[in-house]
C-alpha cells in the first residue's frame, strides 16, 4: 500500500463539518461545511452548503457558496448561488447571473503570478497602492 495520495481525489470537508482554523493542501479541495480561517489549495471547491470566513488563496476557485473575505486565484467562476463579500484578485473571472458580489475584482496580469503555489515556487501579489487625490480647487 502507497503512502502518497491520488492526486486527482480532492480533500472534502463535508456539509457537517466545521472547521476553527486555516487550511492548506497542495491537490484540490472541496468544502461544504464552515471554515473559519484562511484557504489555500492547487483548486478550490465552495459547495452551495459551505461558509468560508477568511482569504482564499487558489490557482483556480469554483465559488457555489458564501465566502466572506478576499479571494487570490488565476481563474475565479462564481456560480449563480455564490455570495461573496470581499475582494477578488483574479487573471479570469467568470460571474453568473444571480451571483452576488459585494468588493472590488482586480485584475491580475498573466505575466505576473496571482497566487503562491505551494512546494512549487514563491511569490506574492502586492496589494493596490493607494493614492492620495489632491482636491481640484480650494475654498
Amino acid at each position: 500500500m502507497s503512502s502518497v495520495s491520488d492526486p486527482s481525489i480532492p480533500s472534502i470537508i463535508s456539509a457537517n463539518l466545521q472547521i476553527a482554523g486555516d487550511l492548506i493542501s497542495n491537490g484540490d479541495l472541496q468544502i461544504d461545511g464552515i471554515v473559519e480561517g484562511n484557504v489555500r489549495s492547487q483548486t478550490l471547491t465552495v459547495g452551495e452548503t459551505a461558509t468560508i470566513t477568511g482569504d482564499v488563496d487558489a490557482e483556480s476557485v469554483q465559488v457555489r457558496g458564501s465566502v466572506t473575505g478576499q479571494i487570490n486565484a488565476r481563474t475565479v467562476t462564481l456560480t449563480k448561488t455564490a455570495r461573496v463579500v470581499g475582494d477578488v484578485m483574479h487573471e479570469t473571472l467568470a460571474i453568473d447571473a444571480g451571483a452576488y458580489l459585494e468588493g472590488a475584482c482586480r485584475h491580475v496580469e498573466a505575466s505576473r503570478p496571482a497566487v503562491e503555489t505551494i512546494g512549487v515556487s514563491s511569490v506574492s501579489v502586492e496589494p493596490a497602492k493607494e493614492t492620495e487625490i489632491e482636491p481640484a480647487y480650494t475654498t
